[in-house]
């Protein structure tokens, strides 16, 4: 009797234990599961924005640029100027697939990225964790793609109206290889030379693309337009923007999806993005009244294209520090990027006569290197601590916390922006005029580019008899 009594008990007991260790196993697995569930929730919502971010980026070449430049050229130019912001966003998706990719965001050394990806080999749907441990290597790549496309159709502004369209389609492309992929791997790509975020030898803190876009294409720009020369009759006929209402269009639609271009900066969608998205529209907003403010002392009255034209600067300059500074900090950046843009425009640009028809380097060119200079000032570790020590303490980011060294990085990250841009602007501008020549003929000048470069016309009066 005793032995069946302590027969039952050990299986009694075995099966109370047995239970106790498959039910700890299921709440494990449960506990293994929600975390899954959560790192799962954390990726689609950070891809969802990503995606949406990318989509915002190519809206502000097209329709965003496209009708801002469009508008501010003559009517008999219409359409060749929305067609070169339209032709490069094609053109520059293909070369990107190609090889582009691959030099800008590939390892390599530190100035230029190698062919690794090269027809977007190993670039998966698995996140690239150097980038982004959350989103796809594609989503990454697709969002690369669309500040690779703006860039150069940016410079279309210094020519407009008058370099031949097969020529600017030699030149961009050769640009975007030669400039663009060099300086987007030195401050963005793995190894590159001015990465703050991965150890680069100068960190140049620029979240968006000050130097990488803005510093580039402006400079750019103003070399193109001294090499090209002025349009005929320029400055002495009169050639106003034939419609600022199309230029209006553009501008608000640049705002608008200049917060994928910035907040989209993030990788995620997470408190950064926030504080981007909020710096960004704070700085645009400073920079259209420093700018109409400016015009309104001057001429005695605040102009709509005064108005649009200091938005599009705002933008330009709280580009690269948008994800470093607070709002108070995006409003002096603003005000002086509307104050100091105007200026290049309305003074410089009048006192040394070079026809930089749509003003890309006033704004740009100025605007940004302002934007990066300002960027290593009011930087703040609060918003993002992207500095740290061997043991992980949070270091100070800008001059006001203290670190006055960040200034010469910006510096330098400014200096090797604008000798990048003049000399390979140069030398791909040289080689081009040799090659097959950059300007159309006088006679079709005047024509128009419409007809010359495209044989269709942007307007077609009917006159009825």
């Amino acid at each position: 009797m005793r032995k069946h009594l302590l027969v039952c008990f050990s299986v009694l007991l075995f099966l109370m234990l047995s239970q106790s260790v498959l039910g700890q196993s299921s709440d494990n697995d449960r506990f293994a599961k929600l975390e899954q569930q959560v790192v799962d929730a954390r990726a689609s919502a950070d891809n969802g924005w990503m995606l949406t971010s990318s989509a915002l980026v190519l809206m502000m070449t097209g329709p965003g640029l496209a009708l801002f430049y469009g508008g501010l050229v003559r009517k008999k130019n219409v359409l060749a100027t929305m067609m070169q912001s339209f032709a490069l966003m094609a053109l520059i998706s293909v070369l990107w697939a190609l090889f582009g990719y691959s030099l800008a965001f590939g390892p390599g050394n530190g100035f230029i990225g190698g062919l690794q990806h090269i027809l977007l080999h190993e670039v998966g749907l698995q996140p690239q964790a150097d980038y982004s441990a959350t989103i796809p290597h594609q989503t990454f790549m697709i969002y690369q793609l669309m500040f690779a496309i703006i860039t150069p159709a940016l410079i279309c502004g210094a020519f407009a109206e008058r370099m031949k369209f097969s020529a600017m389609v030699v030149f961009m492309v050769l640009w975007s290889v030669l400039v663009y992929d060099p300086m987007a791997h030195m401050v963005w790509g793995r190894g590159g030379l001015l990465n703050a975020a991965l150890g680069g030898r100068f960190p140049t803190l620029d979240f968006a693309g000050g130097t990488v876009v803005h510093v580039t294409s402006g400079v750019s720009a103003l070399v193109c337009a001294l090499y090209l020369g002025r349009r005929l009759g320029y400055p002495h006929d009169a050639m106003p923007p034939h419609s600022v209402v199309l230029s209006f269009i553009g501008a608000c639609l640049l705002w608008v999806g200049w917060f994928g271009f910035n907040a989209g900066s993030a990788l995620g969608a997470g408190s950064l993005a926030t504080s981007a998205f909020i710096s960004t529209h704070f700085a645009t907003a400073a920079a259209v009244v420093g700018w109409a403010g400016a015009e309104w002392l001057r001429n005695g009255k605040p102009s709509t294209l005064g108005a649009i034209s200091g938005a599009v600067a705002g933008l330009v300059a709280i580009t690269p520090a948008s994800g470093f500074v607070g709002p108070r900090a995006a409003l002096a950046i603003g005000l002086a990027a509307g104050i100091v843009c105007y200026f290049m425009v309305a003074k410089v640009k009048a006192r040394f006569g070079y026809d930089d028809s749509l003003d890309a380097f006033g704004v740009h060119g100025a605007g940004g290197t302002l934007g990066a200079m300002l960027t290593g000032i009011f930087a703040s570790s609060a918003v993002n601590p992207i500095f740290k020590d061997a043991q992980g303490r949070v270091l100070p980011s800008g001059l006001l916390e203290g670190n006055a060294h960040q200034l010469l990085n910006q510096a330098v990250g400014v200096g090797i922006a604008w000798v990048l841009a003049v000399v390979g602007t140069l030398i791909i501008l040289k080689l081009v005029d040799m090659t097959m020549g950059l300007r159309v003929p006088d006679e079709q000048e005047i024509q128009g580019l419409d007809l010359s470069q495209h044989g269709e016309e942007g307007y077609y009066w009917e006159v009825s008899t």
